[in-house]
């Protein structure tokens, strides 16, 4: 089964050798895998794959390959009772849905929530109408409408809400990840102009050379190392439907740090409003004015945001847009002026490509920033950069 599985790997173009077969061989023989079939995938995964990009092909041929094999001795765990309570969180057939109609704009659904509010004087679940759970009301959590105020409810279900009324937590990004492979790094790359900075530590050899042989004697030239003289400033969405992105994000973070000598970070929610932080754990409390950001760093820094785009198109057209706080000015306000001082700009998603034009917001966005939005892949990378570079 295993020369099958090496075979079928070269076949489907993966450059896996002989010596990672074998090592992968004894690997096993060694108990590694533990009879496992999830711990024996990620062994062969790491034994067998040098580069992320390949990561797909080997996924297919393993599910090929090993079809039909279960995963071995768990006992089923029971329904915990929080999932029975949830019970409330209703699905709806599409038939359904289409049913439901949007309240009929932005200033009409915030008028109807405040008369919610000041009506409303018990829980209620089910329903059209009040504020509660598993209805079609546009106010509550657990439910379906096409356009409505999230309250009450951890992270997204339909990806609807056009304004989310809970106090959320958000993980910093880990910048000491190990990254798997060093193509984010060597995309990176293409954003350098070198300059020599800091002490005299490094050999000049040339120097050295011609000033020995000039005096006789052995005369030692030492020059400032050469550095990355690029400026980077990067705004990293969080949270959300960025949560699945949060590894991605990571890695990238952590090729940054070590590729770029000049880096500055910001984190922001959807759109970059009035505001932007350092650390999640205190955006609440400790936030920085984006004014402060835009006089702070000068015109000639790059900047890169990353995040999916994906949101209200409120979000980025209306003030009050914002799903967590009342903006005074639009996202699109914000962007353009980001844009306007940094001549220099790009948009990294990490939502493939193909799916763009299935989010009104991703076009929005992508027009505000004039075309400059690339995915976050490889080939997309290399892309920001070679735009950042110009």
């Amino acid at each position: 089964m295993f020369v099958d599985f090496f075979l079928k790997l070269r076949e489907a173009r993966v450059p896996v050798s002989l010596r990672e077969y074998l090592t992968l061989v004894k690997a096993v023989e060694a108990g590694l895998a533990n009879f496992d079939v999830r711990d024996f995938y990620y062994l062969s995964r790491a034994t067998m794959v040098k580069d992320e990009r390949n990561l797909d092909k080997f996924d297919q041929v393993f599910g090929e390959v090993f079809k039909g094999i279960e995963p071995t001795g768990e006992e089923i765990p029971e329904i915990p009772e929080e999932w029975l309570r949830k019970l409330a969180e209703k699905v709806l057939t599409e038939e359904e849905k289409k049913q439901i109609e949007a309240l009929g704009g932005w200033e009409k659904l915030m008028e109807t929530l405040k008369q919610r509010l000041e009506e409303q004087k018990k829980r209620h679940q089910g329903g059209s109408k009040w504020i509660g759970t598993a209805g079609t009301s546009p106010f509550g959590a657990y439910g379906y409408n096409p356009e409505g105020v999230r309250i009450g409810q951890e992270e997204n279900r339909n990806f609807s809400a056009v304004k989310v009324w809970d106090k959320r937590e958000f993980k910093n990004l880990d910048g000491d990840v190990v990254l798997g492979t060093r193509n984010i790094k060597v995309a990176l790359r293409r954003l350098r102009k070198f300059a020599r900075e800091g002490a005299q530590e490094e050999l000049d050899l040339d120097d050295t050379i011609r000033a020995t042989a000039k005096k006789g004697w052995l005369d030692i030239k030492m020059v400032p190392e050469r550095h990355n003289a690029v400026k980077v400033l990067i705004f990293f969405d969080v949270g959300g439907s960025m949560n699945p992105h949060v590894k991605t994000l990571e890695e990238l973070f952590s090729a940054a740090n070590a590729e770029f000598k000049h880096l500055e970070y910001f984190y922001f929610h959807n759109c970059i409003y009035e505001k932007v932080w350092r650390d999640n754990r205190r955006r609440h409390t400790d936030t920085t004015s984006t004014w402060d950001v835009l006089h702070t760093y000068p015109h000639d820094y790059k900047v890169i945001f990353v995040g999916d785009a994906s949101m209200s198109p409120y979000e980025i057209v209306y003030p009050g847009g914002s799903v967590e706080h009342w903006n005074e000015d639009a996202g699109a306000v914000w962007l353009e002026r980001v844009t306007r001082i940094y001549e220099h700009a790009v948009w990294l998603n990490p939502v493939k490509k193909a799916w763009w034009g299935n989010t009104q917001s991703v076009g929005m966005i992508r027009q505000i920033m004039g075309d400059r939005m690339y995915p976050l892949t490889l080939d997309g990378l290399d892309g920001a950069m070679r735009e950042l570079s110009r």
